[in-house]
């Protein structure tokens, strides 16, 4: 390579390189000025986390599904995912209440214990969001709350799946009915309904604790009402963003305000006996420009 050719390729490169930095550092700058990016404002114990290698999940899509007018069990998917790290326990009472006590987070209706040991039940979608933000600041790092598929990912075997078995093809929608009032019934039967202190409900092959004990758990995923055709496949989807799926024993979609699941909402079938959350560690810094750009909330 001559001399002029070292030259040419170096040029190229800067007037790639230094527009792609200014992005970067343009980018930056507003996301902490805007109060996007987390900053460390002061120290604290980061919560356990367990990491979950990349690998295949096959897992029951969630959403309401119809076909013909009827509703069908939604249709399994397998998809390759990335490595997962997620906290082991629930967001604690008392960490939670920390976020109350220094003004960012809302007071819980419910008075659930401030135990360090015990989960944060009584809060919304809305709670959690703002304590991510909260969490976010504190350590410098992004904390979220998780996408569906990351839940069912790190939940492994103890995802639920939540199909009732009904032909798809039948138009007898009495059958439904049927499965799912039984279904209801069971799911009644059995059922602790206070929190209970962390590994009361064990954990699973990946060490997640207390999943589909008796917290359902908030994610970052809107209800989809999806229409599907006689083979199946999606032919219109409809998002309503605003209801978010919280997930545990069954998947329950509730507006983004509920605190009490069994006071009212949008939940299907037996309400959750409470609500709390966990938390996804993303080290991908431009995730809340992410979700500033989608207008969700982390």
């Amino acid at each position: 390579m001559t001399f002029r050719d070292a030259a040419f390729f170096r040029n190229v490169f800067l007037s790639i390189a230094f527009p792609f930095a200014l992005v970067v550092g343009l980018t930056g700058a507003i996301g902490f000025q805007s109060g996007l990016l987390p900053t460390r404002e002061r120290g604290g114990p980061v919560p356990a986390t367990i990491s979950i290698p990349a690998g295949l999940l096959e897992y029951r899509e969630s959403g309401e599904f119809f076909r013909n007018g009827l509703t069908v069990d939604a249709p399994m998917t397998k998809i390759h995912r990335q490595s997962l790290e997620i906290m082991k326990f629930q967001v604690s009472g008392e960490s939670y209440d920390q976020c109350v006590a220094e003004g960012v987070c809302a007071r819980r209706d419910l008075s659930g214990s401030s135990r360090a040991d015990m989960p944060a039940t009584g809060v919304s979608f809305d709670d959690a969001a703002a304590y991510a933000r909260w969490l976010s600041n504190r350590t410098g790092e992004i904390w979220r709350l998780p996408k569906i598929e990351e839940l069912a990912f790190a939940a492994g075997s103890k995802y639920p799946d939540d199909a009732l078995g009904i032909d798809p093809d039948s138009k007898n929608p009495a059958l439904r009915w049927l499965a799912d009032y039984e279904r209801e019934t069971a799911r009644k039967a059995f059922r602790i309904s206070y929190p209970q202190p962390y590994g009361t409900f064990g954990e699973n092959e990946h060490g997640l604790a207390d999943f589909g004990g008796n917290i359902w758990e908030w994610t970052s995923t809107c209800l989809r009402r999806v229409t599907l055709d006689r083979y199946s496949k999606p032919i219109s989807e409809a998002e309503s963003c605003g209801i978010y799926i919280a997930t545990g024993k069954h998947g329950a979609p509730l507006s983004s305000f509920i605190r009490e699941p069994k006071g009212g909402g949008c939940s299907v079938g037996a309400p959750p006996d409470n609500v709390g959350f966990r938390l996804v560690r993303d080290p991908r810094w431009y995730t809340p420009l992410l979700f500033a750009i989608s207008g969700r909330s982390m």
